[in-house]
């Protein structure tokens, strides 16, 4: 159990030298008997301890993780509340929604590299018959959340992501709902969301393996397009459907993929990206023309928008402007005409229709829009304004504004349209109220709402005496109050929940330190507790005490009909502090032994500490400016590098110098990774550069008595030819990474032999460093050779390069501990007796330990830095794993893409684990730091999170608080997955025998 309070064995180190126990002397072989076992018993309790207070880390930051949601994003969908109808007639009979998945404002908006507009149709459509604006998209800016709020107009759940975005989470109301019927084609990702379980609409999708990422994706577009025209065909010959067809309250949609797979597939600077922007424009042409032939009566109203953007490297989902601004064009039955400007600026609507969005940008020159009035809005804006168009309710959760400035209404539906909004958003929030007041034995009110059936007669009033302005005005101020209403009731909890979760990540850090003291410090040997009857009676009445108070808890939270998750909550929180406390006599007994210590170990003790929270908000400040990784290893090679140079070790220092230097270099880099095959091919030969000279090293090392710990002996001939295998695997996976790009930019696709041989080459190299040499160097050679074939398949550009520079200032790290436990075992020969005395010749850990958790934690932070941008959740390309698979397929894909990440975390670890063995470290001790500061990192980002201002800045938020969350499970992960390379290294002692025999 996590930190029981009991150190057995606490002087058995001594007893072994004295042979005397208790006044009696024993013959040796029995003290040694006894030793060894009291010594195993003692570590098989230490295991089980260990176990389970891995499996309360697990538990704990997988439950602590979620309460962001139930905290800052509580789902927005309220059942139980009626439709609001439609205060006006509508302005047309059916409805066409045209989504082009991936395609992003500018390039929809700018001309082409030679001049001419990538959608002319569209263009003319915006000055002679229509209105335009940019549809502002929220983070996650990916296709499920981007139509939920196109569609429904909410913005979903973030907490939605866990559980999938093709299945529905929650059931929710939608433009299509409130239909008569509803007609869908398009991808099976999006169109069956919606459709799946309507029994007014008729829908297709297309099978999965369509998309394909190695062929021109616009034939998805054309296959959406016609299936609607080939249904249009059949109703001439049927007439239900053709009955069907002419009703009123008509929605079709049509879903087009294109640009969103090509985008991924080949940027959307390419030529095929572009040319998509075509197609969805003449397939926007061709059904207007379908339309008006086919009904003939000029009351269809269109609307072309984009569920989001996509980023120059061809990815989506963060918050970035590439991403969160696609085009809105919208003409027809009920849409307003163009207005001209005789100046550059915005109109009113324009300007009051977006709210919370601070990176509005005037229109840019090359757009020559600027004559045009253009109206921006939120995506959410949308839904009410389709609902409106067609006449029907608007989508009970929908938390959009209606956009005046598209609608084509005078003054008096203009402030009834607005007031059938304002009242459909009221109705939410007052279903929230009684929602909330009904389970609550504390009821708090949102105050400013307390008269809003006062501030409705003073609205229909003022409508009745046509004082169309001012009801237009007090509607929006009301729908304003009721939005905000709505955040009070999501954050209703945000002060008890905040305060709950922090408690525990303070106890999970509190237990964690009490063990580490109790198990891997000289605690464990100069503090011993026994275990009596009033130590039994105080953890008892902890216990007791805490039952108590979870069951207290618990009482409340079932007659507020909390979720279950609070219960969770709280029960963790207390279990944490009440194995603190259960802990209290140790505690007490190491203050007594701290207090009694010198000033001067005090001040060290200051020093560390201090020390080590500079470096940890040092890393939460790289999390939103990674150049400070430059000027950290940039200094840090000046500076240590000029320390060992003075220090005997000229060559050390300048190779620990320049290799600080080159990773510098990397954080400059460009986030969004460009194609750059030709670095990733001269990478492979700076790899097997890198490989022979470590070679090289081995065999001057065996000569200098400081290297030779981390070289050993000769090893045998078969093992000295396996360097050479690996050699030739990296040499063929550049040869392959060349073949089989060169083949698919011809868009040949990719063949099925190119991706075997990729498959087999990944499959072999991450093998054969289980063959190698157990000594330290030459096996961290080896993993480092046999992981770069599959890195190298996965890079596209300068990250190929970054594995070689991470690797070597991890080989300076190594050659830094050598001199460091050179140094110290020359210094501290007094101490060699009592340097082994836990396990597998492991000594305690003592505070100057503490680099090297901190050192890790560094490297393992630089190494996201290397294959992606780690303030972002769409961060790393996917093209990545053209080479291995084209056809689309999220989860294997994101597999890969997840494989290449472990590769420099492997590395990281590899060497952590080795340098724990050279200096004689309990490696779990040295994890357990890891995790202790990584919990300080994340109770900063938990304070970070953010639910306002800009969705770039909400979406980095969350991300940071996951990635540091999931430290706990992902490093122990990947901790599991390098012991299998690094359980048998040998690390040859000589010095510290030698000194002991001296």
């Amino acid at each position: 159990m996590v930190g029981d309070g009991v150190v057995r064995g606490g002087g058995g180190a001594r007893e072994e030298s004295g042979n005397v126990a208790g006044g009696a002397v024993f013959p040796p072989s029995s003290v040694s008997y006894a030793y060894e076992w009291q010594r195993r018993r003692r570590w098989q309790q230490l295991r089980r301890r260990e176990t389970w207070l891995v499996l309360v880390g697990i538990v704990l930051h997988a439950v602590y993780m979620l309460s962001i949601f139930d905290i800052y994003f509580k789902s927005p969908v309220v059942h139980g509340m009626d439709a609001v109808p439609q205060r006006i007639s509508a302005p047309a009979k059916r409805l066409v929604l045209l989504v082009a998945d991936g395609l992003r404002a500018d390039k929809f908006f700018e001309p082409d590299s030679e001049g001419h507009f990538r959608a002319p149709f569209l263009r003319r459509i915006i000055r002679e018959k229509g209105r335009w604006g940019i549809s502002h998209a929220r983070p996650p800016t990916e296709s499920r959340p981007g139509h939920v709020s196109l569609i429904a107009g909410f913005y979903e759940d973030p907490s939605a992501i866990t559980k999938g975005w093709k299945a529905n989470p929650v059931e929710f109301d939608s433009v299509f709902n409130r239909s008569r019927h509803t007609f869908a084609f398009g991808s099976p990702g999006v169109v069956p969301i919606f459709c799946g379980n309507l029994p007014h609409a008729t829908w297709g999708s297309y099978p999965p393996e369509f998309e394909d990422f190695a062929s021109d994706a616009s034939f998805l577009d054309q296959w959406s397009f016609d299936q609607f025209h080939d249904l249009l065909h059949r109703s001439h010959n049927d007439s239900k459907l053709k009955q069907l067809l002419m009703q009123e309250r008509i929605v079709v949609f049509l879903h087009l993929l294109g640009c969103d797979t090509n985008g991924h597939a080949h940027r959307p600077h390419s030529t095929i990206y572009s040319n998509n922007v075509r197609v969805v424009d003449r397939i926007a042409q061709r059904v207007q023309s379908l339309f008006e032939d086919y009904f003939g009566d000029n009351q269809t109203s269109y609307i072309f928008t984009a569920d989001h953007g996509i980023s120059d490297k061809g990815s989506h989902g963060d918050g970035h402007p590439t991403n969160t601004n696609t085009p809105l064009v919208a003409w027809g039955a009920g849409i307003r005409t163009p207005s001209l400007l005789a100046h550059n600026n915005q109109s009113e609507y324009g300007l009051s229709s977006v709210h919370e969005h601070i990176h509005d940008m005037p229109t840019p020159a090359k757009w020559d829009l600027n004559d045009v009035e253009r109206v921006d809005l939120n995506q959410a804006d949308i839904a009410p304004l389709m609902a409106t168009l067609i006449g029907s309710p608007c989508p009970v959760n929908s938390v959009g504004n209606l956009p005046l400035g598209f609608l084509n209404l005078n003054k008096r539906e203009e402030a009834e349209a607005t007031l059938s909004n304002t009242m459909q958003i009221l109705n939410q929030f007052l279903r929230k109220s009684y929602v909330k007041q009904s389970s609550s034995l504390f009821f708090k009110p949102f105050k400013p709402l307390e008269n809003y059936l006062s501030s409705l007669k003073q609205i229909e009033d003022l409508i009745f005496q046509s004082d169309y302005e001012a009801a237009l005005r007090m509607s929006q101020d009301l729908r304003n109050l009721a939005l905000a209403g709505l955040h009070y009731f999501q954050t209703y909890d945000w002060l008890m929940l905040m305060t709950t979760i922090t408690l525990g990540y303070i106890g999970w850090i509190l237990n964690l330190l009490i063990h580490i003291l109790q198990s891997y410090t000289s605690l464990q040997k100069h503090v011993s507790i026994i275990v009596d009857a009033n130590q039994w009676n105080t953890t008892k009445r902890v216990y007791l005490g805490a039952c108590l108070l979870t069951g207290l808890y618990s009482s409340v939270f079932l007659l507020e009909k909390s979720p279950l998750l609070y219960h969770v909550y709280s029960a963790t929180t207390i279990f944490l502090w009440a194995q603190i406390f259960s802990n209290i006599q140790f505690i007490a007994t190491a203050w007594r032994g701290f207090s009694g210590k010198r000033y001067s170990t005090v001040v060290k003790l200051c020093c560390a500490c201090f020390v080590a929270l500079f470096i940890l908000e040092f890393l939460v400040s790289s999390f939103s400016e990674r150049k400070l990784y430059t000027w950290c290893f940039m200094t840090t090679g000046a500076v240590a590098g000029s320390f060992i140079f003075f220090w005997r070790r000229p060559s050390t220092g300048i190779f620990l110098c320049v290799a600080c230097w080159f990773l510098s270099g990397f954080t400059l880099m460009p986030a969004e990774i460009p194609d750059n095959t030709g670095l990733v091919i001269a990478s492979g030969a700076i790899i097997i550069l890198i490989g022979m000279t470590g070679r090289l090293f081995e065999f001057y090392a065996k000569r200098d008595k400081l290297w030779s710990c981390i070289v050993g002996p000769s090893v045998e001939p078969y093992k000295k030819k396996l360097f050479w295998f690996q050699v030739i695997m990296v040499l063929l996976s550049s040869v392959m990474v060349w073949v089989s790009t060169s083949h698919r930019s011809q868009k040949r696709g990719l063949l099925l032999l190119h991706q075997i041989i990729n498959w087999f080459l990944t499959g072999v190299s991450i093998l054969l460093p289980l063959l190698s040499s157990s000594n330290l160097l030459p096996r961290l050679t080896s993993i480092f050779l046999g992981f770069a074939p599959p890195f190298l398949l996965l890079c596209i550009g300068y990250e190929a390069v970054f594995y070689s520079a991470l690797s070597l200032v991890l080989l300076g790290w190594i050659l830094v501990e050598c001199i460091t436990l050179n140094s110290t075992t020359i210094t501290q020969v007094e101490s060699v007796e009592e340097k082994f005395n836990l396990k597998d010749n492991e000594r305690c850990l003592r505070l100057s330990d503490l680099r090297v958790p901190l050192i890790f934690m560094v490297l393992f932070n630089v190494a996201f830095f290397g294959t992606g941008n780690f303030a972002s959740i769409a961060s790393f390309e996917i093209s990545s794993v053209y080479r291995f698979v084209t056809v689309f397929s999220p989860f294997f894909m994101a597999a890969l893409l997840i494989f290449k990440l472990f590769i420099p975390f492997m590395l990281v670890i590899c060497v952590f684990s080795s340098i724990t063995k050279l200096i004689h470290v309990p490696r779990m001790g040295c994890y357990f730091l890891v995790i202790l500061l990584s919990d300080i990192m994340t109770i900063h980002f938990f304070f970070l999170v953010q639910n306002t201002g800009s969705w770039m800045e909400i979406g980095n938020s969350i991300s940071h608080f996951g990635i540091m969350s999931a430290q706990v499970v992902f490093v122990l992960f990947l901790f599991a997955l390098t012991n299998i390379y690094t359980k048998d290294i040998k690390v040859m002692s000589f010095p510290l025998a030698s000194l002991k025999a001296m």
